[in-house]
């Protein structure tokens, strides 16, 4: 059961002295995990993807910080280390990270839960790196090249930390065509693995991801809490789960006693897994699913006068680049509007945002404006961020957040 050969790296990295204008010193002064191209005064021409950068300051050429220098990216180096103390980055460095990562998820796996993020990129000291578990089986996703000259060290780790009896790697797509690596996407590089749907419990209740070809790593773990929480207020009630993918709230909700749960997704494939989960769990519900555009299909549910005692709705980011962020703003809008309508005497309405670049304060104000606007009265009875396997270590890795409207 040895590691797979192929997590050895076709590159060897250098070491380079960086130097930095004054705002790119700040950055790295004040812990900031990314340091961009033009924040870069004085560097060897040929770097590479994986070179370690050892970042020098402007006052008596002291270390300041080390990083992985990115060719590919604006964000040039990714941080690892910040400060004076002398650091070496080997594999010692890294188990050292991993530990204090797992440490941190400690109270999370003391419930009746066996899937958590084991690494959340930056948040973890591993921008660009992301490793996620699923009962026995250690996902590891790598979004940069410059993780490749270190798996070697960082995925034995990860694999002893969690216990994991597989692990596979998986890769962005734009790391499929790196001449970096000898690794296939999905590849099983540690242990074996009989099916590539993996089952898993989240808070007593029973999923399953497919840790090959699902998205991400096969599964959003990040909405558990609030999946849980949407679940415990769902007994007896009919719901409406919008944009469920796999089911999470929907499964939840139907475990914990709903009298009838829809779920509504553009993609009949996730819908078919969303039917699947539900059947792991013992439930006396109904579940229906509706396949098609949720803006379409919410308004058909509205113009045949359906409602709902609880709708929750968790739409996928509406902007991954700052270009999108107004438009982003009015289809939250938009969404709530349509929740609103949705939602019955006395309902429960839960919008949810996965989108960094809007922030919760700007999401939350959306949500007001639009359910102030509508005469009926209802109370805020929950606001929740992220879930602990998902620790905000800077401004920009905060990304979702929840709000329950009572009317």
């Amino acid at each position: 059961m040895d590691f797979s050969e192929k997590l050895k790296s076709t590159y060897e990295p250098n070491r380079l002295a960086v130097k930095l204008n004054a705002k790119g010193e700040q950055f790295v002064m004040k812990g900031h995990p990314w340091v961009f191209s033009n924040n870069i005064i004085k560097i060897k021409d040929n770097a590479k993807s994986g070179d370690l950068a050892i970042i020098f300051g402007k006052n008596k050429n002291k270390v300041i910080g080390l990083g992985l220098y990115d060719a590919n990216s604006p964000i040039r180096i990714k941080m690892l280390h910040h400060g004076f103390e002398k650091e070496e980055i080997n594999q010692a460095f890294f188990h050292n990270k991993i530990e204090g990562a797992f440490a941190k998820r400690y109270k999370l796996l003391q419930t009746n839960t066996n899937s958590y993020r084991l690494l959340f990129g930056e948040n973890d000291g591993f921008p660009g790196l992301i490793a996620d578990v699923y009962d026995t089986v250690l996902v590891v996703k790598i979004y940069s090249e410059i993780w490749l000259p270190y798996l070697e060290s960082i995925v034995p780790s990860l694999q002893q930390v969690s216990e994991a009896k597989t692990v596979v790697v998986r890769l962005s797509r734009s790391l499929e065509q790196s001449n970096m690596h000898n690794l296939m996407n999905g590849e099983v590089v540690f242990g074996t693995l009989e099916n590539e749907v993996v089952e898993f419990v989240e808070h007593h209740v029973k999923f399953s991801a497919n840790v090959i070809k699902g998205h991400k790593t096969g599964y959003f773990l990040d909405h558990r809490a609030n999946r849980k929480q949407v679940g415990e207020w769902s007994k007896g009630k009919t719901v409406l789960d919008v944009f469920s993918y796999a089911g999470g709230f929907s499964v939840h909700a139907l475990y914990n006693g709903a009298k009838s749960v829809t779920s509504l997704d553009i993609s009949k494939q996730a819908l078919e897994i969303a039917v699947e989960n539900g059947k792991l769990n013992d439930y006396s519900g109904e579940h229906n699913i509706i396949a098609g555009d949720a803006f379409e299909e919410l308004q058909r549910l509205i113009d045949n006068k359906v409602t709902f005692d609880v709708v929750v709705i968790d739409p996928p980011s509406f902007a991954k680049q700052a270009s999108e962020i107004e438009l982003a703003k009015k289809k939250y809008a938009q969404l709530a509007e349509l929740g609103e309508k949705l939602t019955a005497k006395k309902g429960l309405l839960v919008l949810a945002s996965c989108s960094s670049r809007v922030t919760a304060q700007a999401f939350f104000d959306i949500n007001q404006q639009v359910l102030s606007s509508v005469k009926r009265s209802y109370t805020i009875k929950l606001k929740t961020y992220h879930d602990i396997d998902h620790p905000v270590a800077f401004e920009e890795g905060a990304y979702l957040k929840c709000g329950y409207y009572q009317f």
